[in-house]
């Protein structure tokens, strides 16, 4: 396991290769399989990061925006409406607008509203699933005219609801550049020492395909790390039945293990609040991590914490490169008599910033005041107009923040030592002097805040593992919330004795797994279960999964003897529902195998199943619709030679 190093992905992804390579000895050309499973696109989400894009929505009606939180989705990005789209029969309402999709991207002139360039685009059609036709002509004109990677909201999901997957497409297209930089940077690493063994990525569910098939569905790989997880914890632990808890730098990923395999949701995974299509396992992911933000929560009469979402540098971690400019700011900053807000904050450029060129005076400003690299944000001043060019520059990625962190906690109290721990505990004694509301210090001393923040982490988590608990058993997950809970987790005495826990184990998963999940566990009233190797059962998981693929198709019956199938393509019309079905799984059967080699499989299996409606009227049976679904399962082709790409 090596940490993440978004500055520089390849230093990370190095490390990790070199230290497999170092301890098991194995030549680079004996290696057989390469296999990945990433946080990037989750955090991404989560974090609000993610490249500027433009949205050509056809055939819905202006106010399809407000819905399944699209407007959140897009976050300012430019949409391009025409018209256009099909019924729910397949048949078109409209001609395509192509003219106007043409004008309106010529108008746009690649750039956002934002300023930042847009680097690519999503399609999303009224009943595309039903007819894709308009939805592959609005992809086509945009790739003529802007030579973007274009996502199609129907390639990704088989599923009604436009504006839904108008939403994954968005994502999609948000994420495709992180995505393929990760990807190329890993091909990169394995050439350069000589392996070229075929590179498979997990996906949401916690099934593997390709490197190559995953560039152009990064979507699919959001929760990729969790479910990696949730599979090779299954495997070191041997347990049937569990709450699995990872906890990363940025986020904790919560899901049930249920009879040895991990809960799938039908509904699509929900991550930094955007609901989408992709099928995932059924993970609650929270901004709760050891690398997560610490502030003060601005309208307490006491010393009360909030921990992230935003993921930061540890200034434990920062020092080890920073230590003569962390240890300055950090002893300026205690020496003050009158504490800022924005004491112990520090910003660090990435190195893509000493290629970003400044388009304002105040942006040459903040360029010349970083140049020599991480600075006090206190010294920067603290006009709204600073602060929020500089949190636009930390969403793009060309700016980091460093502040205090649970990280940095558990340094002080001697629970962690990979980093510095004299900056650390400095750290905490700069935080401990922040005020709550009333104007007093938060604590008297550098362990008094250390140990608030690992509380209050250990609470937050225990919450956020019974609201997975509560919504796994069909209750709300604002019980976690509840004062019924509040006094369960307190041990409180009274009239009423609240006793509310997990009937299955806790497995506790993540590099500090060991350090708060045996407190978890004890809140929530059952035992902690954390693996040997709990630091890198997503690589257990990544490594023991299967290539599957999954595709679906719909027959209805739109007139008496009539029976259209959806495939994708354009409808095709038959006598009977059995000529329909046969049909539909004779090409989604070939659809499979072709999309199985593409993912790179090997040998697979093929199951087929038909779930059909139909309703009585009077004594008579009437088909209302049939949902067939083929799946195909196999382990990769390990005989396969991966294929590099620049």
């Amino acid at each position: 396991k090596s940490p993440t190093t978004h500055d520089d992905l390849s230093v990370g992804i190095n490390g990790a290769v070199d230290a497999v390579l170092a301890a098991s000895g194995i030549a680079p050309e004996s290696i057989e399989l390469v296999s990945l499973s990433t946080t990037l696109a989750t955090n991404a989400l989560v974090e609000g990061r993610g490249r500027s894009i433009g949205l050509v929505l056809i055939g819905f009606e202006p106010a399809a925006v407000e819905r399944a939180g699209l407007t959140a989705a897009l976050a300012g990005d430019p949409v391009i409406a025409i018209a256009g789209g099909h019924d729910a029969h397949g048949d078109e309402v409209a001609p395509v607008d192509l003219d106007r999709l043409r004008a309106g991207i010529r108008s746009l002139a690649g750039r956002t509203v934002s300023g930042a360039p847009i680097e690519g685009w999503a399609v999303a059609a009224q009943f595309s699933v039903r007819n894709p036709a308009h939805e592959r002509a609005g992809r086509d004109v945009v790739r003529d005219l802007t030579g973007s990677p274009v996502s199609c909201s129907h390639e990704l999901s088989a599923q009604l609801n436009g504006p839904k997957r108008a939403v994954t497409a968005v994502l999609n297209a948000r994420l495709i550049p992180i995505v393929d930089q990760l990807v190329a940077t890993v091909t990169a690493t394995l050439t350069s020492r000589g392996i070229t063994a075929p590179v498979m990525v997990v996906r949401g569910d916690g099934s593997l395909v390709s490197a190559a098939f995953v560039r152009e569905r990064p979507i699919e790989t959001i929760l990729s790390g969790p479910a990696a997880s949730l599979v090779g914890a299954a495997h070191l632990t041997g347990l049937d039945d569990a709450v699995i808890s990872d906890i990363g730098g940025t986020t904790t990923d919560i899901a049930v293990l249920r009879h040895g395999r991990p809960v799938v949701s039908n509904d699509g995974a929900t991550v930094g609040g955007h609901h989408t299509m992709v099928r995932a396992v059924a993970m609650r992911t929270h901004g709760l991590g050891g690398d997560s933000e610490v502030i003060v929560s601005p309208r307490a009469s006491g010393p009360k914490l909030l921990i992230g979402p935003r993921r930061v540098i540890p200034l434990s971690s920062l020092a080890v490169e920073h230590h003569e400019c962390v240890t300055k700011a950090l002893r300026s900053q205690l020496a003050a008599s009158n504490p800022s807000e924005l004491a112990g904050v520090m910003l660090v450029p990435a190195a893509s910033f000493r290629e970003w060129v400044p388009q304002s005076a105040p942006e040459r400003e903040l360029r010349l005041a970083l140049a020599d690299g991480p600075t006090p944000a206190m010294s920067l001043g603290v006009a709204a107009s600073k602060r929020s060019l500089i949190d636009r520059l930390v969403r793009q990625g060309l700016l980091m923040r460093s502040s205090f962190t649970p990280t940095d906690a558990c340094h002080v109290l001697g629970l962690d030592d990979q980093f510095d721990r004299a900056i650390a505990r400095l750290a905490a004694e700069v935080f401990a002097r922040h005020r709550d509301a009333l104007g007093r210090a938060i604590a008297a001393d550098a362990e008094g805040v250390a140990e608030m923040v690992v509380e209050t982490l250990v609470r937050r988590s225990a919450e956020a593992v019974l609201a997975a608990a509560f919504v796994d058993d069909g209750l709300s997950a604002d019980l976690a919330s509840s004062e019924l809970l509040s006094r369960s987790f307190d041990r409180a005495t009274g009239s009423v004795r609240a006793e509310i826990g997990l009937r299955a184990p806790l497995v506790g998963l993540g590099a500090s797994a060991a350090t708060y999940y045996p407190r978890v566990a004890a809140l929530a009233r059952t035992s902690a279960v954390i693996p040997i190797h709990a630091h890198v059962a997503n690589a257990v998981g990544a490594v023991v999964g299967r290539v599957t693929i999954t595709r679906t198709a719909s027959v209805q019956s739109p007139a008496e003897g009539v029976f259209v199938t959806h495939l994708g393509d354009n409808p095709t019309a038959h006598t009977s529902v059995d000529a329909a079905r046969i049909a539909a799984e004779s090409r989604l059967r070939s659809d499979v195998a072709e999309q199985m080699r593409a993912a790179g499989a090997g040998d697979f299996e093929v199951s087929v199943e038909w779930d059909e409606r139909a309703v009585d009227l009077s004594g008579l049976t009437m088909f209302v619709e049939g949902t067939l679904t083929v799946t195909a399962s196999g382990r990769p082709d390990l005989t396969a030679v991966a294929v590099r790409t620049a």
